[in-house]
């Protein structure tokens, strides 16, 4: 009864749009972790205990809230279904590494540099400077630069089909971009490989995030970026993506309503299901605070004027 009622909150969420697939799999075990206790309706004290198994105390509250908000729902079915009280488990304090703003100099520095320290065996002569390069001027993850096929490159930008949120979204490129591309298109048709990936590892098929991590690292060390990040960390690759963000928001129109609809087309740029997590990317740099303080001057005089 239990795994019947999760199938049918699992389906309601789909159809009202959620991708749910990480919470489906949360219900589906925690469902048999009941039914193997004898259990047909959600219990406080089983939730709980189901969700000591995960290993942080932030998993365990998102495994808890996740059931609960099961439990609301399934209880309006079938009021015999306990739902779990929400401050038994209190948040804790989310801990986000501050991301690193590159300067542009240090953005053309890395890209300038990637082929020097990729890979000897490297099948496809400068793929990582342009990967890294598409990186920074997209603003995409690192998980759908890796993922791009060849037919993912269109006449009028890039699609992306191997997104965070499974959503398909298209980036029209800036012509430099669009020519180092097609440079590197005809470089990859040259190369043989039962893979149609856009970006090919040493071995054939698609090149690994780990590869392009160590190829990261040892970009940073030759540019001098190794520990300039807050707390004496390394900038991230995933930094590249805040760095667009910011450098985006930067060249917007002065006005609220020109931020808002910017704020609403980089949100979907990006693929975010939620605007919240565009915020996320949003670093105060001198010229966003110059910014910010210009327009509350302006607001400021005009208010007392």
């Amino acid at each position: 009864m239990l795994s019947a009622a999760v199938e049918r909150h699992v389906a309601l969420m789909r159809a009202c749009g959620f991708v749910f697939d990480k919470q489906a799999g949360l219900l589906s075990g925690y469902a048999a972790f009941a039914e193997a206790r004898g259990e047909t309706h959600v219990r406080t004290a089983t939730v709980l205990d189901w969700s000591r198994r995960t290993g942080t105390h932030a998993q365990r509250r998102i495994v808890y809230l996740t059931v609960r908000r099961f439990a609301l729902s399934a209880v309006t079915e079938d009021a015999r279904h306990e739902v779990p009280p929400p401050d038994l488990l209190p948040q804790t304090a989310r801990q986000r590494p501050a991301p690193y703003i590159y300067t542009p100099g240090e953005v053309a520095a890395l890209v300038a540099v990637a082929d020097r320290v990729a890979s000897r065996r490297c099948r496809v002569p400068g793929q990582c400077r342009l990967l890294f390069g598409l990186i920074a001027a997209t603003g995409m993850r690192i998980s759908e630069a890796l993922g791009l096929d060849i037919a993912d490159v269109a006449p009028d930008g890039l699609l992306i089909r191997e997104a965070k949120r499974r959503g398909r979204r298209l980036l029209p490129l800036h012509p430099s971009v669009a020519a180092e591309l097609a440079t590197h298109l005809v470089r990859r048709a040259r190369v043989r490989d039962a893979s149609d990936a856009l970006f090919l590892g040493d071995r054939g098929g698609r090149i690994s995030e780990s590869a392009i991590r160590r190829t990261f690292g040892n970009m940073l060390a030759l540019t001098g970026l190794e520990g300039v990040a807050r707390g004496g960390r390394n900038p991230r690759i995933h930094d590249l993506r805040h760095t667009f963000a910011v450098r985006s928001l930067e060249t917007c129109d002065a006005g609220r309503g020109a931020v808002a609809r910017h704020m609403m087309a980089l949100s979907s740029w990006l693929g975010h299901v939620n605007i919240v997590d565009t915020y996320w990317y949003l670093e105060g740099t001198p010229t966003l605070l110059g910014q910010i303080a210009d327009r509350t001057e302006a607001f400021a005089a005009g208010a007392s004027s």
